[in-house]
């Protein structure tokens, strides 16, 4: 029998979020990853300007990006064991989150055209 999509029943702006998440935890410079958990802490985090977002080498639109600036995901993404934050904003994606399959990894990262 194969896997269930999204076990964790994470909502489309959860699923977008950590989809992008990952895609900045993989990009060198952007995260740190810590060898003994398997976590990774985003050390940046990407903000919109005008209509889109660069995450690493590609550009994705800024409202497929809006999580980032949402509390409530970071708090439903930690709650579910996948993401962690700090009082000083930190975000930590775990070893669960890297690995979670969203189902949306090729969708929201094109190539950037500058």
């Amino acid at each position: 029998m194969p896997p269930k999509k999204n076990p964790l029943k994470l909502n489309a702006l959860q699923l977008r979020t950590l989809a992008l998440a990952q895609v900045v935890a993989a990009e060198p410079g952007m995260a740190t990853r810590n060898a003994a958990t398997g976590a990774v802490v985003l050390d940046q985090v990407p903000h919109p300007h005008g209509d889109h977002v660069h995450v690493g080498r590609f550009t994705v639109s800024a409202r497929d990006a809006s999580g980032f600036a949402n509390p409530a995901v970071w708090v439903a993404l930690a709650r579910k064991g996948l993401a962690r934050t700090d009082d000083f904003g930190s975000i930590t994606l775990t070893a669960e989150g890297l690995s979670y399959d969203t189902g949306l990894s090729d969708r929201f990262a094109e190539p950037s055209d500058h």
